[in-house]
């Protein structure tokens, strides 16, 4: 070796040029920006999820506070359960037509910021 060639290229070594390290850094960035839209899409997701299941679990919770209650064959509404803060629960009462008055179909209405998110309905016996 001569002195003052030792970093030098051998002869049929190529380097990067300039044109291939852009495309590397553009292939880079495009999986990047995807695999942090990818993120928050999921957090989007898991966010509404649980949303959906806290109106669940209020819905449950209210039809089954709502039959440890004596029967009243003259209610319109039952007490509603306490929600969490942005939740709202309302129970409608109404007869069930064809029927005797000792059964009543209770309407149970889950509201997350003054939306209806969820309704379930069920009934209520006299025994």
């Amino acid at each position: 070796m001569k002195a003052g060639k030792r970093w030098g290229r051998r002869p049929g070594q190529a380097g990067l040029g300039l044109v291939e390290t852009l495309v590397a850094v553009a292939i880079l960035g495009t999986s990047v920006v995807a695999f942090a839209v990818s993120l928050s899409a999921g957090a989007i997701a898991v966010g509404e999820q649980d949303g959906m299941v806290t109106a669940q679990s209020l819905a449950q919770t209210q039809l089954e506070d709502t039959k440890s209650y004596a029967y009243d064959a003259g209610a319109g509404t039952y007490p509603a359960v306490a929600a969490p803060a942005g939740y709202a629960v309302t129970v409608g009462v109404s007869a069930v037509p064809g029927t005797d008055a000792d059964i009543q179909k209770i309407t149970v209405t889950v509201s997350l910021g003054g939306v209806g998110i969820l309704m379930i309905e069920d009934y209520k016996v006299n025994r």
